[in-house]
């Protein structure tokens, strides 16, 4: 199994508290942590403008932006978006940028992609909102133009939503075939079809239940469009919450309920708490590797591992790896 880490960007509030001018060193220091040692195969952020599950004025820094700058500042980790937003940026423009990202960081940038959800920060940017269809149907020329792009060097479409007329894209990544795409997102429908047809990687659902469900409608739609279901590495994200004993697992998950109080309202507050408390990966080391044991089972084999004290506390990233990575690499 393989394992990614989020860096805390401040979407999340997971950077209250700490000063604008010393954000970054902390964004900088954890990737550097994780580049230098053999635990993680990737780092990630957010991409979004406005935090989360209440817009505020606390910092969340830009997706694309921190992609360049964690190229710079490493040298060995895969670098993602869970996910980048089709709609936010032109597809050619962001096939531009990614390209560029994936020439400075020697070749490690991962392209997730997503459809967009978060109404907010659509309407205020002056985006619209269009309905899931077209955002779904945007996506899925979107990743045309992306992979055109990638494959040639030159992308033409003549879209329902993009146009584009021999839009050239150098320099070309430096990944061979371009930059591998993870389509994220569990509708059944559309987007786990567009997954079958173009994803490396797909990201849904993570509980044993909707994985096991989101990977069979997966593999059905594989056959439809004749991919290879196999080849495409499945994914899903977690949040962790871990302690050596039950009473270090529960005072963390008290310190995860005391932090988003001090930020949101009583309600946010309360539904991220259950939220927390309900995910998968939450118990000793032990319980967690087992949870993960039943994941595997199912071909979950890329983790994505989100935890909310990262900016302030090493110690919960600490024991994931030498308790739970360590158990789960051999």
């Amino acid at each position: 199994m393989r394992f990614g880490h989020f860096i805390p960007q401040g979407w999340r509030f997971d950077l209250t508290g700490i000063a604008p001018a010393d954000q970054w060193a902390v964004m900088r220091d954890l990737v550097q942590r994780a580049d230098e040692g053999a635990a993680w195969d990737s780092v990630w952020v957010y991409d979004h403008f406005h935090t989360t599950p209440e817009p505020s004025e606390e910092a969340t820094h830009e997706a694309w932006t921190l992609m360049a700058a964690f190229a710079a500042a490493s040298s060995r980790l895969r670098l993602g978006q869970m996910c980048t937003c089709m709609a936010y940026r032109n597809p050619a423009y962001l096939a531009k940028v990614a390209a560029t990202v994936d020439v400075v960081s020697g070749g490690r940038v991962e392209m997730g992609i997503g459809a967009g959800w978060y109404e907010h920060e659509w309407r205020a940017y002056g985006y619209g909102f269009p309905r899931a269809g077209e955002r779904i149907a945007m996506l899925d020329e979107g990743v045309q133009i992306m992979k055109q792009a990638w494959e040639t060097g030159e992308a033409t479409l003549d879209g329902k939503h993009y146009q584009v007329s021999g839009a050239q894209v150098y320099p070309q990544p430096l990944q061979e075939g371009g930059i591998p795409f993870w389509i994220a997102g569990g509708g059944e429908k559309k987007t786990l079809r567009i997954a079958a047809r173009y994803a490396q990687y797909t990201n849904f659902d993570g509980t044993p239940e909707g994985f096991a469900r989101k990977s069979a409608i997966l593999e059905e739609h594989c056959r439809d469009v004749g991919t290879d279901f196999g080849a495409i590495t499945r994914s899903a994200n977690y949040n962790v919450v871990t302690g050596r004993t039950q009473a270090d697992v529960d005072a963390k998950l008290d310190w995860v309920a005391e932090h988003y109080r001090a930020s949101l309202s009583p309600e946010k507050a309360a539904e991220v708490d259950a939220s927390f408390r309900s995910g998968p990966l939450v118990g000793t080391p032990e319980q967690v590797v087992e949870k993960l044991r039943e994941l595997e089972r199912l071909g979950m084999t890329y983790a994505i591992t989100y935890f909310a004290d990262a900016a302030y506390d090493r110690s919960s990233i600490e024991l994931f790896e030498s308790e739970v990575i360590a158990a789960l690499q051999g």
